[in-house]
């Protein structure tokens, strides 16, 4: 610090510390999710313990769900296709979808989250 300096935080901006859902990854951050296959639309609809819920419309066959799980990450978080991709849970309604965009930030898929 330099001399005459206060050590105040005015106008610095604070990171609030990720939720239990997310975890930043060497090219992005990964996204613990619950997927509910099978919905009448596709949406986040909240928590699920301590994974974000995705309502996934498609049905849990032949991966048709997951491909529209890692859609509906890309397209709220506003990123390619291409950059989202479901990297551990292929059978399972608990998924880790790892988004390799470190610029965006997953905490807006929560409802509610500014």
């Amino acid at each position: 610090m330099r001399p005459g300096a206060r050590g105040g935080t005015k106008g610095v901006e604070r990171i609030a510390p990720a939720p239990a859902w997310l975890r930043r990854s060497a090219t992005g951050w990964t996204i613990a999710v619950h997927v509910q296959p099978g919905a009448k639309r596709s949406a986040v609809s909240g928590l699920h313990g301590e994974r974000l819920k995705l309502r996934i419309a498609a049905p849990p066959i032949e991966g048709r769900a997951n491909a529209a799980a890692a859609e509906l990450v890309a397209e709220l978080l506003g990123v390619a296709r291409a950059r989202v991709r479901v990297a551990a849970g292929e059978r399972s309604r608990d998924k880790l979808i790892a988004v390799d965009v470190p610029e965006c930030d997953p905490r807006r898929l929560l409802p509610g989250a500014p």
